[in-house]
């Protein structure tokens, strides 16, 4: 059995004290003593060891009397305030312990608000396609009306297979560094493609969606599109008229009329927020407003960038996001 496995904390305090206080006693004893002098002698060692194991005892209990107490008070659960007797090192386990309790109750939250997000989300697009899934097994329906519950469907997959991939990101973003290949991108183009794949969104709210500009910067192109395309979205999803996206020499923006943020960008940029938030009336579910907000700022960050947010009420598009890259060219 090695050192560390002798015993308690106590019972190895109390060895060494015994030790460092007996062994000089055993020394000089054994050189004083005559030949003759052998029972005294054993008498007398005795009852020095009998003594320096009682000092041992007791002064390993004082010693240990701080962390005993800081046993029993995380056992309560109330250890953050510090008592004027503790040692340096029983502060600097509080202090571990609060942090450790602190990172475990945002953890907590976030898992919480990640279910409720979870729930939320799937829960509408499952209902319509069970809907559908009904009207199609009645039987009842033209030939027309079943090639437009066939197109619902569709649509309500594509959106689960989206939200899915959003919430996967935002899982793999928080905990891991963004992975980035980056090259030559024309900035323009990936606007481009992003407004074009958007286009059957903004028209079925009966929006417009524009993308102007010219640059280039080296970047991770699929990447980048993946943040600019939640940019848009969110957008999208709340804009009274139009949209625009826009290659501008600090990076990219992403423009609407919409009624902006109801808090900080640093407070709703967070993957799975534990409070759920209203924006335009509308109240979102924990976390659902935030997954796009995120994976922005992190691709963004990723770059050597950051993401920010602007309102100008004077403008016809006071809303603006901007995804800052370190550099553009014309």
């Amino acid at each position: 059995m090695g050192w560390g496995q002798a015993g308690t904390l106590r019972a190895q305090f109390t060895l060494v004290i015994f030790l460092l206080a007996f062994l000089p006693n055993l020394v000089l004893s054994v050189g004083a003593a005559g030949a003759n002098a052998a029972p005294a002698l054993a008498l007398w060692l005795t009852l020095v060891a009998a003594l320096c194991g009682g000092v041992g005892y007791l002064l390993s209990g004082v010693l240990l009397r701080p962390l005993r107490r800081l046993e029993g008070e995380v056992g309560a659960g109330s250890f953050a305030q510090p008592h004027p007797d503790d040692p340096a090192e029983i502060r600097a386990l509080r202090r571990a312990f609060t942090g450790l309790l602190g990172r475990l109750a945002t953890e907590q939250e976030r898992r919480g608000a990640f279910m409720a997000t979870l729930v939320h989300d799937l829960r509408t697009p499952l209902i319509a396609t069970g809907h559908l899934a009904r009207l199609l097994d009645q039987g009842a329906l033209s030939a027309e009306q079943r090639r437009e519950v066939a197109g619902e469907l569709e649509r309500e997959n594509a959106r689960l297979l989206a939200l899915v991939a959003q919430m996967a990101d935002a899982h793999r973003f928080e905990r891991e560094e963004v992975q980035l290949s980056p090259g030559p991108t024309d900035l323009g183009a990936l606007l481009a493609e992003v407004a074009r794949r958007l286009s059957p969104q903004a028209g079925a709210r009966g929006l417009t969606l524009t993308a102007s500009g010219r640059g280039h910067a080296r970047a991770d192109a699929a990447v980048l599109e993946r943040a600019v395309t939640n940019l848009a979205a969110n957008a999208l999803r709340y804009a009274r008229t139009g949209v625009e996206l826009r290659v501008t020499p600090q990076g990219l923006e992403v423009r609407d009329d919409g009624p902006g943020l109801c808090a900080p960008l640093s407070e709703l940029a967070q993957p799975f927020n534990a409070q759920p938030t209203t924006i335009a009336g509308q109240q979102y579910a924990a976390g659902m407003t935030g997954l796009g907000l995120f994976i922005a700022r992190r691709v963004a960050e990723a770059h050597g960038g950051a993401l920010e947010y602007r309102r100008d009420d004077t403008s016809p598009l006071p809303t603006t996001f901007c995804l800052l890259l370190p550099e553009v060219t014309p």
